[in-house]
């Protein structure tokens, strides 16, 4: 058996143990199935920002789709807001369809700028109208009617629910990487005119990729909303739900299959803690932090924590012999 699978098997069987691990504190337990909630999110984002290499800033208004069409089912309708998950993921891959076909003609900042100019439109929207709460947002009942409203006292229900998402996210993520459709937009990342000179569908290919990425994103919407019982315009639109997204994924390593669950596993603990430690106080500097780490990953690191992992792997794996020949070999 080879170390990366005694690796990600440690990984595996760490992650499924974790409750056991936290003990009965709340705190830790809640943390954990933060953390999992979070990767669901940077996992979505990850496919058509890691693999397609369009930077989306705007990926907030999937998620929302997916928290209000729950919190609508919850709350003003009387169903579970599970059953309004499909409503949101309709809805996000449509609206994905929508503005994917002008907008991924763009490339660079100007693309990220569209998207964050149709996530600014669709909040404003959200705030003006009544029958989403406008903007003080909608809250369910306080009492849960039955086991369909995902209303639990404690975190673990809801930490292996969404360990469940999670690991069918990434076994979507895994079969499209492997298949053409993953090979056609890792060549489009590399380079999108060289792609398309030797017959790979760009454009295609770039928009399925952007509706599976809204569609995936807009299940953990529905499940943070199913959590919390309440969306606002702000905790379910804000800017700072994409850019949360984004810098997981960089984080972890934009474009590798665990990168946004390892980016979720450092950046959620630091900002729970933040907040404990800080409270209100801190939350400007969550802004000052994220910038930070953006500037640190493309100065230092763009592939991420994964890939330097894997470098600092190989590189253990080298004698001194052979490293002083490979070196040798480049010498004038």
């Amino acid at each position: 058996m080879s170390r990366r699978t005694l690796l990600i098997a440690a990984g595996v069987i760490f992650v499924l143990a974790y409750p056991l691990l936290a003990g009965s504190s709340p705190v830790y337990g809640r943390m954990g199935a933060l953390v999992i909630l979070a990767a669901i999110g940077a996992s979505a984002w990850n496919i058509v920002g890691g693999y397609a290499g369009q930077v989306s800033v705007g990926h907030a208004v999937f998620f929302g789709f997916g928290a209000y069409s729950a919190a609508v089912a919850y709350t003003q309708l009387g169903l579970p807001p599970i059953l309004g998950a499909p409503l949101g993921m309709a809805v996000s891959v449509l609206l994905a369809a929508v503005i994917g076909v002008p907008t991924l003609r763009l490339s660079g900042h100007y693309f990220s700028m569209a998207t964050i100019a149709v996530a600014e439109l669709v909040r404003l929207i959200v705030t003006n109208t009544d029958y989403l709460g406008a903007g003080v947002g909608l809250s369910g009942p306080t009492v849960p009617r039955n086991l369909f409203d995902l209303s639990f006292i404690s975190a673990l229900p809801y930490y292996y629910l969404f360990l469940t998402v999670l690991a069918i996210t990434l076994g979507i993520t895994w079969w499209m990487a492997n298949s053409r459709m993953g090979f056609y937009l890792r060549a489009i990342r590399d380079s999108e005119r060289a792609a398309r000179s030797l017959g790979a569908p760009a454009s295609r290919t770039k928009l399925y990729a952007f509706m599976l990425s809204a569609g995936l994103t807009s299940v953990a919407g529905a499940l943070y909303a199913a959590m919390f019982g309440f969306v606002d315009p702000e905790s379910g639109l804000g800017i700072l739900i994409s850019v949360k997204m984004l810098i997981m994924a960089a984080l972890g390593g934009a474009g590798l299959l665990f990168g946004p669950l390892v980016g979720a596993a450092i950046l959620v603990p630091l900002e729970e803690i933040s907040n404990n430690l800080l409270g209100g106080k801190g939350a400007g500097l969550t802004f000052v932090v994220y910038g930070a780490i953006i500037v640190l990953i493309a100065r230092f690191q763009p592939g991420g924590i994964l890939t330097l992992i894997k470098r600092l792997w190989a590189g253990r794996g080298k004698t001194p012999e052979a490293t002083v020949a490979a070196g040798a070999t480049h010498a004038p």
